[in-house]
């Protein structure tokens, strides 16, 4: 399924264990996004005409969780192993004090990178996302188990073809206070539905998955002194506010951003909102 337009210009990237399809527009200091489990660039839509435009250069790439459209099955998919992929993501590009934008599943996954290599990282923004013991959430803490079942993979993307399951707590009734359209939602559900190789992917990063990788990330957090901003919603459901308290209070240079009217996905209930605060933040930090 074609990525948005306002993504800008697709392009591809060579790494040492797997190809990044990835989009980029604008010039500047560069933002890189990270997305969470089943969704992809498309995610971040909303939000790079207006940070383009701020002056910045926004790179959205499709990481491998089950939403993208190149399979990376020489790519270790455990989360540390998809953090090491963004490491060499922005080693590649030779990137320097990136912005680093995540959310849901990418905010665990980029609590990864921030304690294992944070040399390229400028400032990190995280919204809503797994962390310390939420690494999944209720009530998706069934994934990982049920990905270890032959077909089950298959039969979870499958069912979603049914557009009236979109709303479900264990589908995007809990990510987003408003649907999300139905073109968008295909760009997500599709790669997986159509391609057995993007389900292996998808797979074997849910098999991955456990909270002991970002309680360990925890605990090397208050090492990462460079600025945090935390932009969470005041409403979510998977993530409250007082897991960004916690790690406001682990982190030394985290600011506290709460946002209203919006749950989990806030690139999509609040994409403005978010924008701006990064604006602020990043040119607040280079004028400090």
């Amino acid at each position: 399924m074609a990525r948005s337009e306002a993504l800008g210009q697709v392009r591809e990237i060579n790494l040492p264990s797997a190809t990044v399809r990835y989009r980029e527009r604008g010039q500047g200091p560069a933002i890189v996004f990270v997305h969470g489990l089943l969704v992809n660039a498309d995610l971040w839509r909303h939000m790079t005409p207006a940070l383009s435009a701020a002056g910045f250069r926004c790179l959205a790439p499709d990481w491998p969780l089950g939403s993208h459209e190149v399979p990376v099955p020489r790519a270790d998919l455990n989360p540390p192993g998809v953090a090491n992929l963004i490491g060499d993501f922005l080693d590649a590009l030779d990137l320097h004090d990136v912005i680093v934008v995540a959310n849901d599943t990418g905010g665990a996954i980029t609590q990864l990178l921030m304690v294992h290599r944070p040399r390229r990282i400028g400032r990190v923004v995280l919204t809503p996302s797994d962390s310390f013991e939420r690494f999944f959430p209720p009530p998706f803490t069934f994934l990982p188990g049920v990905a270890r079942m032959p077909g089950a993979v298959w039969l979870l993307v499958q069912s979603l073809r049914l557009r009236a399951l979109h709303r479900l707590p264990i589908a995007f009734g809990w990510v987003t206070k408003r649907p999300i359209e139905p073109e968008v939602i295909d760009s997500y559900l599709e790669p997986s539905r159509r391609a057995t190789a993007i389900r292996g992917d998808l797979a074997r990063f849910l098999t991955g998955v456990h909270n002991r990788h970002t309680l360990a990330a925890a605990r090397e957090l208050p090492r990462f002194t460079k600025p945090v901003l935390l932009a969470w919603a005041t409403e979510d459901r998977l993530f409250p506010m007082a897991l960004a308290r916690l790690l406001a209070a682990t982190l030394p240079n985290a600011t506290l951003a709460a946002i209203e009217d919006s749950y989990t996905f806030i690139p999509e209930d609040q994409p403005a909102q978010l924008a701006r605060l990064i604006i602020e933040f990043s040119r607040a930090e280079v004028a400090a």
